[in-house]
């Protein structure tokens, strides 16, 4: 009799399943660190892709970016969100994955929201990239993004690393060095707002660096992955005027090993639903098919690609 309780109950559950249009799929998804935009955002994402397409999606904090790729091609996580510029090296096998060499082991699902380069400081007198030379500056983990953002900024202002005293902080140890006075700026690389600098904002005297003018042209002059991006005005605490900088994109990316079937689900459990997770997350709002397929430097994954040629885009999948 137990014996026969226990099927029913495994055809129930399997019944359910397919009702719901599940797939029993169960992907783990590497973010950034809980203070950032990946991690919050990946929670929402992954409830969607759970509650639309039946894929059970663990979101995981993680060191970001570079971590993200080599947890996908170690085979610890399934998907993951990560700057653009970073996995065009890893494609690549440039910068950060020169010592590596290129890893392929991903595919492009989606490009989600523009990643402001923020450059924060509590200093009055920092006022343009140039007034960094001879100051202490975050610039990120060596070999992270944000390293290589860092170094392309002050590069196009004219710079180098050994102009600056530099640092090399996480995100949060960044913004608690700004707070106890040990650093006079950090480069940031994330959505805005940003949890952690809208903190810092309302609690201490912090402000944003803009980007600009012949530097923010220098910059994408050399790298075409950036673009320029305004911070609107009160975006954060007692900013006053919209602010320039540069930007580079976060991009959903997921196992190439990943089925068609359970890609192209979870790419429209995203994209049909843009409103209900606009509602709950600001970055929603720049989801759009356009921003979605434009400036991927690697291909896509054949189910994400069939949905949008079905939305009448046609990306390069691989």
């Amino acid at each position: 009799m137990k014996k026969i309780i226990s099927i029913a109950l495994v055809l129930v559950m399997a019944l359910a399943l397919v009702a719901c249009g599940g797939s029993g799929t169960k992907m783990t998804m590497g973010t950034g660190g809980p203070s950032g935009t990946y991690y919050g955002y990946g929670g929402i994402l992954g409830q969607y892709m759970l509650n639309k397409a039946g894929i059970n999606v663990t979101v995981v904090s993680t060191d970001g970016s570079k971590a993200n790729i080599q947890g996908i091609d170690a085979g610890n996580y399934q998907l993951a969100t990560v700057q653009s510029d970073v996995m065009a090296y890893a494609w690549e096998g440039t910068r950060s994955f020169e010592s590596e060499g290129k890893v392929d082991s991903f595919r492009v699902v989606a490009g989600l929201y523009a990643e402001a380069v923020q450059l924060l400081t509590m200093d009055p007198e920092i006022k343009s990239v140039a007034d960094l030379k001879g100051k202490n500056v975050s610039i990120g983990a060596p070999g992270s993004g944000v390293y290589f953002n860092a170094i392309d900024v002050l590069t196009a202002a004219g710079l180098t690393e050994e102009d600056i005293n530099p640092q090399y902080q996480s995100f949060g140890d960044s913004t608690d060095a700004l707070k106890d006075g040990k650093i006079d700026a950090a480069f940031i690389v994330a959505g805005a707002p940003t949890p952690a600098i809208t903190e810092l904002c309302t609690t201490n005297a912090a402000s944003i660096v803009p980007i600009d003018g012949d530097v923010a042209q220098a910059l994408m002059s050399s790298s075409p992955f950036y673009t320029v991006y305004t911070i609107p005005a009160g975006t954060y605490e007692g900013q006053t005027e919209d602010i320039q900088t540069v930007t580079v994109k976060a991009t959903l990316i997921v196992d190439a090993k990943a089925s068609e079937e359970d890609v192209y689900k979870l790419t429209a459990a995203i994209f049909d639903n843009i409103e209900a997770i606009t509602a709950e997350h600001g970055k929603g709002a720049e989801l759009s098919i356009e921003n979605a397929t434009s400036g991927m430097t690697a291909p896509f994954h054949a189910g994400a690609a069939k949905y949008f040629a079905e939305k009448g885009v046609e990306v390069d999948a691989g």
